[in-house]
């Protein structure tokens, strides 16, 4: 923990310790919030005017002067961010995530109906990860993924990111949520402001989806939902009810998987709780 933490400052730090300098007077502001390491968001604040880049990809500035970009589960990666000002000034930074041990489990004897679903199951399963990956494509000029994040459920930590099984030998996809144990039936919470991308009641492995838009592709994803209190387009609020915990789905019983992405990019959400909105 005492190396998070530290990690966390010094990311803060060299922020700090080479703005000033590089930018003289036209550009006072660049902070970083966030862990540089695997599954972690970064959030940025500089002037609204700056340009910014991430391995020559620019990436969106809002017209507060915040922007954000994260690391895979499995980044090992060199990134170069560059920020720019409008009198040509420019700060280049090394970012490189450090390197995360996850949790693997092996079981054996996994019946063969388990491991390979019927085609018209896998037909269902394709269609709906069309639609999950259409909502976190979308880019939008939200910017409450600079203000922080709230657990949207009091429960039980049961599952974390990164985690991994293999069964009879054959890895499977990682876990790339965090798991609340709950019941059915108890409020889920919005972890940010935003607007609700996608509600799907019965989507074959996560049951009932739900995503929220929190602003340049910076989304929250709820699974095995049992319920919706809110519909696609809606603007919900911090802390606001939007849906039930379930076991909707391919879950063995009720509880809540909270996903955090930046588009494609699986995002840690308990790294996301440790966010710290930039002044």
């Amino acid at each position: 923990m005492g190396s998070s933490l530290n990690k966390s400052l010094v990311a803060l730090a060299f922020a700090a310790s080479f703005s000033a300098s590089a930018f003289h007077n036209t550009s006072q502001k660049f902070e970083l919030s966030g862990e540089i390491k695997q599954g972690g968001l970064i959030v940025g604040k500089t002037l609204p005017n700056n340009t910014v880049t991430l391995n020559g990809k620019v990436i969106t500035v809002s017209r507060n002067g915040d922007y954000t970009f994260g690391f895979s589960r499995d980044d090992k990666q060199r990134y170069q961010l560059v920020i720019t000002a409008v009198n040509g000034d420019r700060v280049t930074k090394t970012l490189i995530p450090s390197i995360r041990e996850y949790n693997i489990q092996r079981i054996e004897g996994i019946k063969k109906s388990i491991m390979q679903p019927n085609p018209k199951s896998v037909a269902r399963a394709q269609q709906d990860s069309k639609q999950v990956k259409a909502a976190r494509k979308i880019s939008s000029e939200l910017g409450y993924f600079a203000q922080g994040f709230i657990a949207p459920i009091k429960g039980t930590i049961t599952g974390v990111y990164g985690s991994q099984r293999v069964y009879n030998g054959v890895p499977k996809n990682p876990h790339f949520g965090l798991d609340y144990a709950g019941k059915t039936g108890d409020p889920v919470k919005a972890p940010a402001s935003g607007t609700v991308l996608l509600w799907v009641p019965d989507m074959f492995y996560s049951g009932g989806t739900m995503i929220i838009d929190h602003g340049q592709g910076v989304s929250s994803t709820f699974l095995h939902l049992s319920n919706s209190y809110v519909k696609q387009g809606d603007q919900v609020k911090q802390g606001q009810v939007v849906a039930a915990v379930g076991k909707s789905g391919r879950a063995t019983g009720p509880h809540l998987d909270w996903r955090i992405n930046w588009f494609g990019v699986k995002i840690d959400p308990a790294l996301v709780l440790k966010l710290q909105p930039l002044d």
